[in-house]
């Protein structure tokens, strides 16, 4: 049998065995505490918000910046609901008085998976102490803290950048106004110049050969006088001839008298005399009964796309085709040249491009141009919403 002094050895020795497993951990245990301690110090102190959260989306701790954000302290947010202080989205706002304090986050690990670990793929909205909505942007992160998710979320108010963003928006909006009030300003001055060539420096010209033919029927005038009377109607031919064509390129005749359909026509035909290429307009005449303003761009609109091939293309065949789907007008330009390159649409000499684009946005419409995977060359693909009004105002 052991006598009493191995027994109070025995009894000694755990003791020992945990002190010295004590001194062994407390310099670990205190070197943790150290980082956690300087980490919360690193926290409190940063100018970004920080707001820990449990799963429960239980505020745990909240650093000053974040207390100023939503005008409260941090002793005040810590033990409150999420919810409180961050909204999905301002459609919740419906049933703030039945719903307060409801989580802004569903099941928050399973977003945290399904979202990559961020935040900023939320619309959220901060709501002060007072009551005063901002919009906010973060992200979220989780982490194990003995034994439990703790989930770290940093958010900023990007009220600034919101403003900054309607300002820009406001501006675009309004140059786009400009521009579709300037390019219907210069129709109109087109249409006017065109009328005022046509009708009266025609009509002078007109009248100026029918008085030389005239002159030219006297007996009296010798074969000199005659050749220079000949000279000078050939003159006159020359300049009405290109009165016209100054005056179809301001304004086409057939646009006025015929419609967008046959205007099309006889921008097919006029191209058809310059050029021994392949051309299909398809389109009914019936889908093209447009107002003016819807005639006139998209009528520039295939002008342009037309110039456009002539310069640069070398394509051998277009097609060109305009049908109604439903309450849009769907156009379409192929051809089978060079093809455009995606930083030839963002050069900034693409002027003809830009003003396609223009006309197409100030009537509300849609327009994508790219490469063409059937006939190897460029596609503009144009949508335009076709109201209702338009269409009265066309049959009138």
């Amino acid at each position: 049998m052991p006598d009493r002094g191995s027994s109070t050895l025995l009894r000694i020795l755990p003791l020992g065995m945990a002190a010295m497993l004590l001194l062994c951990l407390f310099p670990p245990l205190k070197a943790r505490r150290q980082r956690q301690a300087r980490g919360q110090a690193i926290i409190d102190s940063a100018s970004d918000a920080f707001i820990s959260i449990d799963s429960g989306q239980i505020i745990l701790h909240a650093n000053a910046a974040a207390a100023r954000l939503f005008d409260d302290t941090p002793a005040g947010m810590r033990g409150m609901r999420l919810g409180h202080y961050i909204l999905r989205d301002l459609r919740t706002l419906g049933g703030l008085g039945k719903h307060d304090g409801d989580p802004p986050f569903g099941d928050i690990s399973q977003e945290l998976r399904l979202t990559g670990r961020r935040a900023t793929d939320y619309t959220l909205t901060g709501r002060r102490s007072d009551g005063l909505m901002f919009p906010l942007e973060g992200s979220l992160s989780a982490m194990q803290e003995d034994g439990h998710s703790v989930f770290t979320i940093i958010v900023r108010d990007i009220s600034a950048r919101q403003q900054m963003h309607e300002q820009l928006a406001r501006s675009f909006s309004q140059l786009r106004e400009l521009s579709s009030a300037l390019q219907s300003i210069r129709e109109e001055e087109r249409k006017h110049i065109a009328r005022e060539l046509h009708d009266d420096l025609g009509q002078l010209l007109a009248t100026l050969r029918v008085d030389l033919t005239l002159v030219r029927q006297h007996t009296d005038t010798t074969e000199s006088l005659q050749a220079l009377l000949h000279s000078m109607d050939g003159l006159l031919v020359t300049a009405i001839t290109s009165l016209r064509r100054i005056a179809s390129n301001l304004r086409p005749r057939a646009l006025d008298e015929g419609g967008l359909y046959f205007a099309l026509q006889k921008l097919r035909h006029d191209f058809l005399l310059r050029r021994a290429i392949h051309f299909d307009l398809l389109a009914d005449e019936a889908d093209l009964v447009l107002d003016d303003a819807r005639s006139t761009a998209i009528y520039r609109i295939v002008q342009e796309a037309l110039t456009n091939i002539a310069r640069h293309a070398e394509a051998s065949h277009i097609t060109i085709a305009l049908h109604r789907i439903d309450s849009s007008l769907a156009i379409s330009i192929q051809d089978d040249g060079r093809g455009i390159a995606e930083h030839d649409l963002e050069k900034a000499t693409a002027l003809g491009l830009l003003g396609m684009r223009e006309r197409v946005w100030g009537l509300n419409g849609s327009i994508h141009i790219g490469a063409d995977s059937e006939l190897g060359g460029t596609r503009i693909e144009i949508s335009l919403p076709m109201h209702a009004e338009a269409a009265a105002a066309a049959m009138q």
